[in-house]
């Protein structure tokens, strides 16, 4: 016999009895118990009496018969079988013959059987679910009868449990963890494709602009290229301190006539080659090339006070270059190529000419001029106006001409350049010292200045009212004027100018602890206008002096007087007042009274190291005092 359970429920005693059960299936069989009181309260309902008919045997899949317990009419039985015993074969007992009978399956019948002689009902293919057997009787006299014969239960196969189903649940969202998972990996990556597609056009964009920018700049000067590229043009500037240079190649005309094409050429082209090497060197900008003449400019379009020095350094090389050509020329039997190099200084005016094939160029006076230095000069020779001798004589030794001829210009002062003066030059004929550089610097420093001056005014706050643009330009006037008078060596100076010019740029970015910052900007901006790591770290080491309160060492003293320069002055109490308005802002004091008093007894002892200061001085430390005491009693 197939393997089964069953639970029968008592109606009279109300008591369960089970048997071959565990908790689970206890629980299910409960669940359909109740079904079973509904369905007795239904029968009685309905019949008003005891039910006499029973449950004979139960044939399960055609094979195994279950038969009835007990025959006790108040005993209804419920059975729990395994989803295969899915084919039934119910046959009740209990009724005399001649009863018809109908059957209903709660759970699988939608309506009620026709009427049958025999109490036999099949059931086949019963899905898993809980079922009740209903069955009515018909008996000629009698009123129709209603029974509860039976309740089974069909158990779910293993794959519909509720293990089964939580597993599928859980299988269910894992699948959906891992499709989003794959689903943001498979983003991602498409997203870092992507990227890495922009990425490459971005360099790729990145690199043909670098190229446009460089060819352009290769034609025009930097901020030029840039201002067409914003806007669209350039404007025309006036510059009033240009150097311009002209060469030439004597006899050129007759030399074409003479020589391959191609061969000359060619040699321009090296020639022009090493002279836009020289060019960059000296940051010249060359203008343009008209056939065989080379024109450049110094000066442009970043204005500076060494362009003659520079323009006649680069003109040196020039000719030293074209010279060794000739000692080649000569021992390969090659007619002579040679130059004639014309320099003048003044004011020019610089843009771009041409809205499609941009040019830029220069007019003025200063470029006609040039140019007849150059066509009055001589092979071989660097020809340079009067102007520019005032400017590079110091440097060079030049040769005087006399006034000489020119067309449109009448007679004007001439000058050969025959090279860099002896005590200035080092082992070759045009390579300048280490004197003529630090002579060189002492003239860009300047320059330095006013690029950084204005620099420190565009970037200065507001509530910077002390040490403002004017009192760091008062800093660099002392320094300079108390070291000269303190005979400093001139090696010494330019650092100690250099460390004057940076020592307060921190204070913008750190008021309590400038010393890096200014070390910084230092390092930043000295290298651009030539100064070396010797300079550098020459400077650095006074500015960080005299944060440190170095004063054994005479730069720092020097600097430090340059600095505490307004303590000795009539308005020294006027600019207390500025600093402790700074103070207040920059520090948050609030205490003034306190703060004053720190100030007068600092200023009593405040002594200059250098006696250049002390006579410089209109006051001293403790007459300062008086006068802030009487400062302060008139402002209350």
């Amino acid at each position: 016999m197939s393997k089964f359970i069953y639970v029968t429920f008592d109606n009279t005693e109300q008591r369960f009895f089970v048997r071959k059960s565990n908790f689970t299936e206890l629980y299910r069989a409960l669940m359909i118990m109740l079904l079973i009181l509904m369905g007795l309260n239904r029968t009685q309902d309905l019949c008003g009496q005891d039910s006499t008919l029973f449950v004979g045997r139960i044939i399960i899949n055609y094979d195994s018969v279950l038969y009835e317990i007990s025959r006790d009419k108040e005993i209804n039985t419920l059975y729990v079988l395994e989803n295969k015993h899915n084919n039934l074969l119910i046959e009740c007992l209990g009724l005399k013959q001649g009863t018809m009978y109908s059957f209903y399956l709660e759970g699988n019948d939608n309506k009620w059987s026709s009427w049958f002689e025999r109490p036999v009902k099949e059931y086949t293919n019963l899905r898993p679910g809980n079922y009740i057997l209903y069955v009515r009787t018909k008996v000629p006299g009698m009123a129709d009868r209603e029974y509860l014969i039976t309740a089974f239960r069909l158990k779910p196969p293993l794959y519909l449990t509720q293990v089964a189903i939580l597993i599928y649940i859980a299988v269910f969202i894992f699948l959906l963890f891992c499709l989003y998972r794959h689903l943001i990996a498979r983003q991602k990556s498409k997203q870092a494709h992507l990227e890495l597609i922009i990425q490459e056009r971005t360099e790729e964009l990145m690199s043909e602009k670098e190229k446009t920018d460089s060819l352009l700049a290769n034609v025009l000067p930097r901020d030029t290229a840039d201002e067409i590229m914003s806007k669209g043009k350039a404007t025309k500037q006036k510059y009033n301190f240009v150097t311009v240079l002209f060469s030439d190649i004597e006899g050129f005309t007759k030399i074409a006539e003479e020589v391959n094409p191609e061969i000359l050429i060619d040699e321009l082209d090296n020639f022009f080659f090493y002279f836009d090497s020289v060019v960059e060197k000296y940051n010249i900008e060359k203008i343009k090339t008209i056939g065989d003449a080379y024109m450049c400019a110094g000066g442009i379009p970043h204005a500076n006070r060494t362009n003659p020095i520079e323009v006649v350094l680069a003109a040196l090389e020039m000719l030293e270059y074209m010279n060794r050509l000739k000692k080649e020329q000569t021992q390969r039997g090659i007619k002579l190529w040679d130059i004639r190099i014309g320099i003048h200084t003044g004011t020019v005016i610089a843009g771009v000419v041409g809205q499609k094939k941009l040019s830029y160029d220069i007019w003025g006076d200063t470029v006609n001029t040039a140019s007849r230095m150059e066509s009055s000069g001589m092979p071989g020779r660097i020809n340079i106006s009067g102007v520019t001798h005032e400017y590079v004589k110091d440097f060079f030794i030049c040769e005087y001409r006399g006034k000489m001829p020119v067309k449109y210009k009448g007679d004007l002062d001439m000058y050969f350049i025959k090279g860099i003066r002896p005590e200035l030059r080092g082992k070759g004929e045009i390579e300048p010292n280490n004197i003529f550089i630090h002579r060189l610097l002492s003239i860009r420093i300047q320059d330095l200045e006013d690029y950084y001056f204005e620099w420190y005014d565009e970037n200065v706050a507001a509530d910077l009212v002390f040490h403002n643009t004017k009192f760091v330009k008062n800093i660099c006037t002392q320094t300079e004027l108390i070291a000269r008078a303190e005979k400093l060596d001139e090696d010494k100076i330019l650092g100690l100018r250099l460390a004057a010019l940076f020592v307060k740029s921190g204070l913008l970015v750190d008021y309590n602890d400038p010393t890096e910052y200014s070390v910084k900007k230092l390092k930043e901006f000295a290298p651009e206008y030539g100064f070396n790591e010797g300079y550098i770290e020459h400077a650095e080491s006074i500015i960080r002096g005299v944060y440190a309160m170095e004063t054994d060492r005479k730069e720092v003293q020097i600097l430090l007087d340059a600095i505490f320069d307004y303590c000795g002055h009539v308005d020294y109490p006027e600019l207390v007042e500025m600093h402790y308005v700074e103070e207040s802002s920059k520090r948050g004091l609030k205490d003034k009274e306190t703060w004053y008093e720190t100030e007068l007894e600092r200023i009593r002892k405040h002594k200059f190291h250098t006696d250049t200061a002390k006579l410089l001085r209109t006051y001293t430390g403790k007459e300062q005092a008086e006068n802030l005491k009487k400062y302060l009693k008139h402002i209350k």
